[in-house]
């Protein structure tokens, strides 16, 4: 069942059309990337589910409650991360989080424990009476998510989390990202940085110009683009015999002999890599090492795209 209901949704700022007639649904506990170079309609889309912009078009809903008719319901139960931190000058981190603490009207006396829980979770505890100016962008990152967590939301919409992070905090962002999703939240991530969404999205949507050109599980959008993967694969006796038969299997573009491996491409399309599995194990293969490459999310972008915005 959809927790997330985009039908028809259409933003128009005067004559200009910036998202024009999507439609997606997003399930309870999915953690979904939305692709799309900048201008692509991404941050309009994420601003309606933050009732920040109200639609040209359509109707958006998050838990059944329309984002429109009840924005106030909606704010109480979603976590929303710009891609700016805004000034906050002479706080310290405690200060910033009892200030919104308070915004969202969590008793007084629960307060303390839930900014410790939130700080703890972000791995921002030792930081409570740091100036809030004076961390790194990859802190006032997770420090946007504790206090995003402070209400306990049920979804959270994080609008390009990753940008101008460094290498390290990006890798800390991803982890973070993942244990909220174990902890049962469902997750919204506006982004280009498409090789980070492929290593952490259970979904993705990919938009240009307005319109959604691809959604659902990253696997699924391969399947359908037919595009080509690659394994490796260690095996015990890699006879000549055995390589050729591999070739010959449907689905099968080559069979790369590398120094300790076997380099098989394969069209996901035409043969799911589980049965690649079985069928080298019922030629006779004994396999010792099987490591499909991570999905390129790259490829099936271009592949979908033209390069245009809105």
């Amino acid at each position: 069942m959809s927790f997330v209901t985009i039908s028809h949704l259409r933003v128009r700022y005067g004559k200009f059309e910036a998202v024009k007639d999507i439609s997606f649904e997003i399930p309870k506990g999915e953690l979904f990337g939305f692709i799309g170079p900048n201008g692509a309609g991404k941050s309009s889309t994420i601003k309606v589910l933050a009732t920040l912009l109200k639609p040209s078009g359509g109707t958006v809903t998050i838990g059944g409650v329309d984002v429109v008719k009840n924005p106030a319901k909606i704010r109480r139960n979603i976590g929303y991360v710009p891609d700016f931190f805004g000034v906050y000058e002479d706080l310290t981190v405690r200060e910033y989080l009892h200030f919104f603490a308070a915004a969202y009207e969590i008793e007084r006396g629960k307060r303390e424990g839930l900014i410790g829980d939130a700080l703890a979770l972000t791995d921002l505890g030792g930081k409570i009476d740091a100036p809030v100016d004076g961390l790194s962008r990859g802190m006032k990152q997770r420090l946007s998510l504790a206090r995003v967590l402070l209400h306990d939301p049920e979804l959270l919409l994080l609008d390009e989390p990753a940008s101008g992070l460094d290498p390290r905090a990006r890798i800390e962002m991803r982890e973070l990202l993942k244990e909220l999703q174990r902890l049962g939240k469902t997750i919204i991530i506006s982004s280009h940085i498409l090789h980070e969404l492929a290593q952490l999205c259970t979904r993705i949507g990919i938009i240009e110009a307005g319109q959604m050109m691809a959604e659902g599980p990253l696997e699924e959008i391969f399947r359908r683009l037919n595009l080509m993967r690659v394994v490796h694969v260690q095996l015990v006796n890699p006879t000549d015999a055995l390589i050729a038969a591999i070739r010959a299997m449907p689905g099968i573009s080559g069979v790369e002999p590398q120094a300790d491996r076997l380099a098989i491409q394969w069209r996901e399309g035409e043969l799911a890599v589980e049965d690649l599995h079985d069928a080298i194990h019922k030629l006779g293969g004994r396999i010792r090492m099987f490591q499909p490459e991570a999905l390129d999310m790259e490829t099936a972008f271009m592949k979908l795209t033209e390069g245009k915005t809105a």
